[in-house]
């Protein structure tokens, strides 16, 4: 009881553990260092992205609502703010999604339909894949990175405008990063 007290009960608990939470997934993704190609650095922060939900699988599931104990009421209407919560510690991973989405856009890479609305379907798309990975439905042999998220990514950034030969280019990249 002591812990429940000190934090004002349960919720107050689970606050706590998302905010550590969040500042850990933001420290993931914001660890990538930048390089001239902002699409293989997109690719390598999708692949921490990944890395982290799936070490994890019941925290990333609390973080984003997809749990009984989800703290969804944090959220926000990312397509009229532009950002997924009015929260800085749950809204500042995204913001390191939007920053190489605008990196991308800058380059040329892909088309500017508004950087939030991108990011949105960047997310969306990762986010599906990891919680079907979660779930089992790649195995656990790696199949949800290798024939279904960098696939759809790389079909997704190609859809944007982006050139199919630089996009596998920049997946070699972040492939030769990640290891």
């Amino acid at each position: 009881m002591a812990v429940y007290t000190h934090f004002g009960g349960m919720t107050g608990l689970l606050e706590a553990l998302a905010r550590e939470a969040f500042a850990r997934f933001t420290q993931a993704l914001t660890d990538v260092p930048e390089t001239e190609d902002p699409v293989a650095d997109f690719f390598v922060m999708d692949d921490r992205y990944r890395e982290f939900a799936l070490a994890d699988p019941k925290r990333y599931q609390m973080m984003f609502g997809s749990s009984a104990e989800s703290l969804n009421r944090f959220h926000a209407d990312l397509t009229v703010t532009g950002t997924p919560s009015d929260e800085d510690e749950f809204r500042l991973s995204f913001d390191a999604l939007l920053t190489v989405v605008r990196r991308m856009i800058t380059a040329g890479r892909i088309r500017d339909d508004g950087d939030a609305a991108i990011a949105g379907r960047l997310w969306s798309l990762s986010h599906g894949e990891v919680l079907l990975e979660i779930a089992g439905f790649f195995g656990d042999e790696g199949h949800g990175l290798t024939q279904i998220l960098g696939p759809a990514t790389l079909d997704v950034l190609v859809g944007m405008g982006d050139d199919p030969q630089r996009v596998h280019q920049s997946l070699a990249a972040a492939l030769d990063r990640i290891g």
